[in-house]
């Protein structure tokens, strides 16, 4: 993928996403790019992602459900009653047939961003841990140590943001998706 791509891309977010949504994909893109550097793979690919997370989450709910039976994206209980959550696995079906993303790396790390999944790939653990971490973001438990573990363990600071994501549904009383305790619980048992 050329400049030139990602100069479309942006010009097509902009228009997709609403200002304040469109500064955090930008500080996705970037710190994405910047652990991708820091973590020795693809700089590119990563800030691609990161400009991608979110091309789905100005959308409607009506119209994200919409997608899903159009287009067989499976939902699962959590996402149906909170239709909200389906926005990173319609950003998926979107980085490919409306951005032209072919990688499918790229397209697992856009659909992963928010609840992860077990044995995610480099790519998709940055992605994830930036959208957590980003510059623009004020408002998360262990902010600090994470945006510092980050560039020396992915695995510690991604266990860290699934447990704190966690513990943050069980005491608000939000719904739970069960690909998130799924993650947690590959990834606490590698620890073991």
């Amino acid at each position: 993928m050329k400049d030139m791509d990602i100069h479309k891309i942006k010009k097509q977010l902009m228009k997709a996403l609403d200002e304040k949504r469109y500064e955090h994909t930008l500080g996705v893109a970037y710190t994405s790019a910047a652990l991708a550097m820091c973590h020795g793979t693809d700089m590119h690919e990563a800030y691609i992602a990161g400009l991608l997370h979110d091309c789905a989450k100005c959308l409607d709910n009506e119209k994200k459900i919409h997608i899903c039976h159009k287009h067989g994206i499976n939902m699962n209980e959590a996402e149906q009653k909170n239709p909200y959550l389906l926005h990173a696995k319609v950003g998926g079906y979107l980085a490919e047939k409306k951005y032209h993303i072919n990688n499918e790396d790229i397209i697992n790390a856009v659909v992963s961003h928010t609840t992860g999944r077990p044995a995610m790939s480099l790519l998709e653990k940055i992605v994830y841990i930036a959208d957590y971490i980003e510059p623009g973001r004020e408002h998360a438990p262990n902010l600090a140590l994470l945006r510092t573990l980050a560039f020396h363990n992915l695995d510690e600071a991604l266990l860290q943001i699934l447990e704190d994501t966690l513990t943050y549904l069980h005491e608000s009383g939000k719904e739970i998706d069960p690909m998130t305790q799924q993650t947690y619980d590959y990834y606490k048992g590698l620890t073991k």
